[in-house]
């Protein structure tokens, strides 16, 4: 019996499998939508980042980054909360280690993912040096994404669901779909109640249990949520903004949503996903609020303050010539690096200047040397001639000198010559 049918609505899917088979590899319906849902929310991420002037490649290393700390978180989450099903008297430390991390059987809370989320998103941010407010808004819209494919996993799984009722929109589950085993721990732990069970539904002559389909009801709202979030980001007043609507509206769908379902961790008496969908959303309002309020009278927020657009009319009239201008985002982000730019340019002239003006004063030092160096040349050139000139006469002198002793030698030897005869 892997039928699931929605009577109210004449909607029968006659055989809904859980997993596929690939090589042999049983691969569960539920890992292809987390995955697809986390594709989905990729594609939508690195889309927005282009259209806000961001790189687009941040998006891409983050989300190959957050893989193991979402799927951690979401199951550490759902451990702390239903630990009792995991401790147990007599159990080794072993075997209950295996079984807290052992995913195959389910067990992972959203809520413990998008915290890890959250974190591990800051840590990138900071380590990137990247505008976390800005980084949420950007991721905001691909995780609502995300959430939308990923919920009907629980449809394949026929998890997740509501309690028993008989309205339009009633999920009907075959009875004998679920083995004696797994029924009877689906009864022990109130997810199965006595009221399904009592009034069970006749549909194509198979007997089946009715109750809210708890992932159609969340698939909706998100979808509702995305919508409004796509709609108001060219409007939004200060980045974080739409990260903090996200925020308020999943915790106020899901503080609803987890009155009807009967498979919630518990503290006490209390609905843990509605203690912290609560907390969620009062913060993200108060944060929207201050913000807002800080605006108005005109103090700058913490966050990045993103100007009021001009009217639809004023901007008719000033974009007629410029009709394929980019966003107002994309011009802000634009108009920061040109203003960068211009001033890298402004102190590269300044240097540039002030190693023209250095030139010149050492040029206008060199010249006197230089002119003194011409100068002198001729009177070096005119001191080597006389010097060579006085050489030369000092050697005729010499010469002459010589000669004349030669003479006066002869006279004498001739003189003597005559003495002797």
């Amino acid at each position: 019996m892997q039928g699931i049918y929605f009577p109210g609505v004449g909607i029968f899917f006659e055989k809904v499998i859980s997993a596929i088979t690939i090589l042999n590899v049983k691969i569960p319906l539920y890992a292809i939508c987390v995955t697809g849902g986390f594709i989905l929310a990729l594609i939508i991420a690195s889309k927005e980042a282009q259209r806000t002037g961001q790189n687009d490649e941040d998006y891409l290393d983050f989300f190959l980054w957050l893989v193991i700390p979402a799927i951690a978180g979401a199951r550490i989450y759902y451990v702390i909360f239903n630990h009792e099903r995991f401790i147990q008297p007599g159990k080794s430390i072993g075997k209950t280690l295996v079984d807290m991390i052992n995913i195959h059987n389910g067990g992972l809370a959203v809520y413990g993912g998008l915290i890890a989320g959250v974190l591990a998103g800051f840590i990138f941010a900071r380590k990137r040096k990247i505008n976390f407010p800005l980084f949420g808004d950007t991721i905001a819209l691909g995780v609502v994404a995300a959430q939308i494919v990923g919920r009907w996993g629980n449809f394949f799984n026929r998890e997740c669901f509501g309690t028993f009722t008989q309205s339009k929109l009633r999920m009907a589950i075959p009875v004998n779909y679920f083995s004696r085993g797994y029924l009877q721990t689906l009864r022990n732990d109130g997810i199965i109640t006595s009221d399904m069970l009592n009034k069970q539904e006749l549909v194509n002559g198979i007997a089946c249990i009715t109750v809210h389909p708890m992932f159609l009801y969340e698939g909706l709202w998100n979808l509702a949520l995305l919508i409004f979030l796509l709609l108001y980001r060219k409007k939004k007043k200060f980045d974080g903004e739409l990260a903090m609507i996200y925020v308020a509206g999943y915790g106020l769908g899901r503080f609803w949503i987890e009155w009807l379902r009967t498979d919630s961790l518990m503290v006490g008496g209390l609905k843990v996903s509605q203690i912290v969908a609560a907390i969620c959303f009062f913060l993200a309002i108060s944060v929207i609020v201050k913000n807002r309020n800080d605006i108005k009278n005109g103090k700058t927020p913490k966050v990045n303050y993103v100007p009021n657009k001009k009217s639809d009319e004023e901007s008719d009239e000033e974009s007629d010539d410029d009709s394929d201008k980019d966003s107002d985002d994309k011009k802000k982000v634009k108009s920061d690096k040109e203003d960068k730019k211009k001033k890298d340019s402004d102190k590269d002239n300044k240097k540039d200047k002030k190693k023209a003006e250095s030139k010149k004063e050492d040029k206008k030092k060199s010249e006197p040397e230089k002119e003194d160096k011409k100068k002198e040349e001729p009177e070096k050139a005119e001191k080597k001639q006389v010097t060579k000139k006085n050489i030369k006469d000092k050697l005729r002198d010499s010469k002459t000198s010589e000669d004349d002793e030669d003479d006066e030698d002869e006279v004498e030897e001739d003189t003597m010559d005559e003495d002797e005869d």
